[in-house]
């Protein structure tokens, strides 16, 4: 495979980013490290409180971002509570497009168990939210059937139509494009139209990243970067995603019917680091190199 520069610029167009509210406080300006209008998803992560969520995204707002929170379903106690959220969301962060999610914990703490119950109770729409993303696996899930994941992207298609909302599936981080493009066309197949933002690690150190696949649970992704890890003397090297990115543009380009519309980076490196990388993919900064991938140029 050798790089196509403009199809890999094309493909990293409007990309967006993550970001905690613990790893927002570390950051001191987000208009410093972003181009204005960037899409900011902000986590609401189980045990913590949302309206930290909220606060980051109000700071993105005024520093000229679109932020992005999450709904995490199972870490609500009930629409009562959703409709608080999401009336501050709007009304404080000027926020027209939110992710929901299931969330990362066992059991509901309160009468949410699905994205889905929480699409239901008309809340978003209620406060003019018109764009909704959702989730994705193109490598499974641990905890969800594969039958039950591809009954998700069916409900959820026929949501957007029935309400006639901008609904899109986002995506856990992956290291291998061929499955991420196997997928997209599977469950093409099956009756998919939401377009794809897809989750890209970014540039970090192959100890950080076997961290976080350990976390996620992602067993293709696991058995990735294990083969990385059994080099001790290279587990601080700095892994990043040029072969991914390289093999999704490919595939993009290859299929115009394709529903891989943008790259969403999880910064496990850095919020920084991860910011310039996604840009200077985006402008087509990048040098091809002998064996035909491609490496970002630096600066002189």
């Amino acid at each position: 495979m050798i790089v196509d520069i403009d199809d890999l610029a094309r493909a990293g167009q409007h990309w967006s980013i993550e970001v905690t509210p613990a790893g927002a406080a570390k950051i001191e300006s987000f208009a410093a490290a972003l181009p204005e209008g960037t899409t900011v998803n902000v986590t609401f992560l189980p045990g913590t409180d949302p309206l930290d969520t909220i606060a980051v995204a109000r700071q993105l707002a005024e520093e000229g971002m679109n932020a992005v929170p999450h709904i995490a379903a199972r870490s609500l106690i009930d629409s009562i509570q959703l409709d608080n959220l999401v009336s501050r969301m709007t009304a404080e962060a000027n926020v027209t497009e939110v992710l929901v999610i299931g969330g990362g914990v066992e059991r509901p703490v309160g009468v949410f168990d699905s994205s889905m119950q929480v699409l239901e109770t008309g809340i978003l729409q209620k406060y003019g939210i018109s764009t909704i993303g959702v989730s994705g696996h193109p490598e499974g899930s641990p905890d969800i059937s594969a039958q039950a994941l591809a009954d998700a992207i069916g409900w959820k298609n026929e949501f957007a139509a029935r309400e006639g909302l901008s609904l899109y599936i986002e995506t856990q981080f992956c290291f291998d494009a061929e499955t991420v493009l196997n997928w997209e066309r599977i469950i093409r197949g099956d009756g998919n139209k939401l377009p794809i933002r897809i989750g890209i690690p970014g540039p970090a150190t192959i100890k950080t990243l076997f961290r976080f696949a350990q976390i996620s649970g992602i067993g293709p992704s696991i058995r990735f970067v294990s083969k990385q890890a059994r080099n001790v003397t290279k587990l601080m090297t700095i892994q990043a995603p040029n072969l991914l990115l390289a093999g999704l543009a490919e595939g993009m380009a290859a299929d115009p019917d394709c529903l891989l519309a943008h790259f969403h980076y999880y910064p496990f490196g850095g919020f920084a680091k991860t910011a310039t990388y996604a840009e200077a993919v985006a402008n087509g900064h990048v040098d091809v190199t002998e064996k035909g991938g491609f490496e970002i140029r630096q600066a002189s």
